[in-house]
């Protein structure tokens, strides 16, 4: 970890936070994340070693603290005070990114908009009483990311990149963009299945009540601000 040399608060902070990574580390810590591959499976793409290195520096510092893992296996990741006092400062980050950066379709992979559904966002009250196997269908994307299975399944739940073997009961084929979208607030599923974007196949009943099992993301309420080129 790089210091500036400078005495100002600012460019001090900037040498823990503004690595690559340690924001999305820290935003995963702070929605609940404990274990090193909870962590990483809501940061797709990051090398292990650079998670080890990037928790140990945050150890380091002073803003996360870790103990052994009750299970065995690994250590658990907390935030401290000081860690739990950057949940403002991340939530105003992210403020300005859906208010002033435009969403591109590099931005847009659908593993963590799922991902983020189903270990954030779901509506325990409103999910079904029995398992429902949700087959995802990206066709925009390459094949290794094309297919998701979403397992709704109370404390069950989750998101699988290989068929679980599973009887699937919806199968749904969208564009990314468009769950990105929806999952931001940016535009309503009903919206989108008119204009076909995104596509259920499966009992109406299951396929209507599909997307109020989702509390839309913390920052749906914020409204993009269009900025013209220059």
């Amino acid at each position: 970890m790089r210091n500036y040399g400078q005495y100002c608060p600012i460019a001090r902070a900037s040498a823990v936070l503004a690595e690559r990574w340690t924001p999305i580390i820290l935003r995963n810590l702070l929605n609940g994340c404990t274990t090193f591959t909870e962590i990483a499976d809501g940061a797709p793409g990051i090398p292990r070693s650079l998670l080890t290195s990037r928790l140990r520096d945050l150890v380091r510092v002073g803003v996360v603290w870790s103990e052994a893992n009750p299970s065995g296996r690994g250590s658990l990741y907390h935030l401290t005070e000081a860690g739990q006092d950057l949940k403002e400062l991340l939530y105003a980050l992210g403020t300005w990114g859906e208010r002033w950066l435009e969403l591109a379709p590099e931005h847009a992979d659908p593993y963590v908009v799922l991902w983020a559904w189903c270990e954030w966002y779901l509506e325990w009250d409103r999910l079904p009483d029995h398992r429902v196997v949700v087959q995802f269908e990206f066709p925009d994307q390459p094949l290794s990311s094309r297919w998701f299975w979403l397992i709704v399944d109370g404390e069950r739940s989750e998101v699988c990149r290989q068929d679980p073997g599973y009887e699937v009961d919806l199968m749904v084929k969208a564009e990314s963009m468009a769950l990105a979208e929806w999952h931001l607030g940016r535009v309503n599923w009903n919206d989108a299945l008119r204009a076909g974007r995104i596509r259920v196949a499966g009992p109406g009943r299951l396929g209507r009540l599909l997307p109020t099992w989702n509390r839309r993301s913390a920052f749906a309420e914020v409204r993009p601000v269009r900025v013209s080129a220059r």
